[in-house]
């Protein structure tokens, strides 16, 4: 699978749910539609039976579990170039973790459930132009539903709503809630703060719009992953700063926190697949003005007023150069007073959050997430 997501993809890419997300990049919108896959799966476990590694553990990450390898074997053999040496264009074009996921879903004929949400399409209007919302609502059910707004990774330059179909699917199906997943303007086209402001932008309208699309306004959280968790916490900040209404709860997958690129993480990790020091380098770079926003506290937010904000959950890979950004805002956090749950999970990269087809790690993040979103619900 290239650039393009055809409708049948996202029917299957979505209908993994929980089993795969983070997948191939698109700026086209789609709508997901019911698909299935009858073929065996070992039920006993949840997992796919005989996925095993080809060669041995990568000198980068000497404690990666076999399963996951299994991803970054798949994902590496498609030859694309690094894309910290490419354009934002074409780097956008390189194969990412969903295709090597679903290449292994298929490979091993691992069936994948039909959704049970039904989604919609809605553009709406932020400063300097437009982005789009893909809304989940789940089948089962009358509502008002909670109701997530979600914020995808990418290093707020590459990425989309169709490349996290899967996470945002899996969260409104095991949380009971309808999901609002943001496409918001992507950099170097449009620079820092557009993702920040635009993600603002959905949250207020998602405040405003939640009885419409048969939510419940006073049950409203927000999760992202990686440049998502970040604009997921500055959503929160700006709630509180602007006097609105903050989220009941907030979930930070791996999170972008801070701007030194020295920490353990970065050193321990800096030739990790699939997130490296160079690509950071390289987000960064395309996003900011100036290299000095880097430091400026909506991107380091190790550095931000993080009081009066809603209880947190973060998650964390052991094997990612983001994992001490995590476990950095969340000491921050909790010294400002914040309620921090938090789960480091061993032997995972960066992006195994979707993986649950083939990594049990992911089957047990996004299972821990979502419980932590229906406590915030009250459910």
């Amino acid at each position: 699978m290239k650039n393009i997501l055809n409708t049948s993809k996202l029917a299957v890419l979505g209908g993994a749910l929980f089993l795969a997300s983070c997948g191939n990049q698109s700026s086209t919108s789609t709508t997901t539609t019911d698909s299935t896959t009858t073929t065996e799966t070992n039920t006993m476990s949840g997992k796919p039976a005989g996925l095993k590694p080809a060669g041995p553990a990568p000198e980068w990450g000497p404690t990666i579990h076999p399963e996951m390898q299994t991803v970054i074997e798949k994902l590496v053999s498609y030859g694309d170039k690094p894309t910290e040496s490419l354009s934002a264009a074409d780097a956008r074009k390189n194969h990412t973790p969903t295709d090597a996921v679903m290449g292994l879903i298929k490979e091993n004929n691992i069936a994948v459930p039909a959704p049970a949400v039904d989604t919609a399409g809605k553009e709406i209007p932020v400063k300097g132009g437009n982005i789009h919302l893909r809304i989940y609502t789940p089948k089962a059910g009358k509502g008002p539903f909670p109701v997530i707004v979600y914020y995808h990774g990418g290093g707020f330059v590459i990425a989309n709503i169709d490349v996290y179909n899967a996470s945002a699917q899996g969260l409104a199906e095991q949380a009971g809630a309808i999901v609002v997943s943001v496409a918001y303007r992507l950099a170097p086209e449009n620079k820092f703060p557009a993702a920040h402001n635009d993600s603002f932008a959905a949250y207020e309208w998602t405040l405003k719009n939640a009885a419409a699309i048969n939510g419940d306004p006073k049950k409203i959280a927000v999760v992202g992953e990686s440049a998502g968790g970040n604009l997921a916490a500055n959503v929160s900040i700006m709630a509180r700063d602007k006097k609105i209404m903050l989220p009941v709860h907030e979930v930070l997958v791996y999170p972008i926190a801070q701007a030194d690129m020295n920490t353990k993480s970065y050193i321990a990790y800096a030739k990790a697949h699939p997130l490296n020091k160079p690509m950071m380098a390289w987000f960064t770079e395309k996003y900011v003005n100036a290299m000095a926003e880097a430091k400026d506290p909506r991107i380091s937010l190790v550095n931000a007023n993080l009081k009066g904000l809603p209880p947190t959950t973060i998650i964390t890979a052991e094997i990612d150069p983001l994992n001490t950004d995590g476990m950095m805002l969340a000491d921050k956090l909790k010294a400002a007073g914040v309620t921090v749950d938090s789960k480091n999970y061993e032997g995972v990269t960066h992006e195994f959050f979707g993986m649950a087809a083939v990594v049990p790690e992911a089957k047990d993040a996004q299972a821990y997430a979502a419980e932590q979103l229906k406590k915030a619900f009250g459910k």
